[in-house]
């Protein structure tokens, strides 16, 4: 050792490392899922909340708005932002099932198609 490190002479390679263990990788694999959980639950109170606010807002409106606009009727559009809160609700796990994709993405076009058309008439 010269001046408390390792002086290697040119072409001399350092000592490989001892693989590491099973149990060395636990730590890190740990927080990858702890981090996963996280992100999990917040998508999932995310889309509740999103889903929460489509079907309050669906509410609102009067059957006369849904029939003006040509979207589909009011009680089709509460049963369907309904049945999300609910999927979502009780699949509270699984943000990216099957049923609660289908329900996001019928709460989406809600909100960016047949909300915005509702609140154009309610304006008027």
């Amino acid at each position: 050792m010269v001046g408390g490190a390792l002086s290697y002479r040119l072409g001399q390679l350092p000592a490989p490392r001892a693989p590491r263990t099973p149990l060395q990788y636990r730590g890190a694999v740990e927080n990858v899922i702890a981090l996963q959980g996280m992100v999990l639950l917040v998508v999932t109170l995310a889309l509740v909340a999103i889903k929460i606010f489509a079907l309050v807002t669906a509410l609102g409106f009067s059957p006369q708005h849904y029939e003006a606009a040509g979207k589909l009727t009011k009680p089709a559009w509460v049963a369907i932002l309904g049945l999300a809160v609910a999927a979502n609700v009780i699949l509270l796990g699984s943000p990216i099932g099957l049923v609660n994709l289908a329900f996001t993405i019928a709460t989406f076009v809600y909100l960016a198609d047949v909300r915005p058309a509702l609140q154009g008439l309610h304006q008027r």
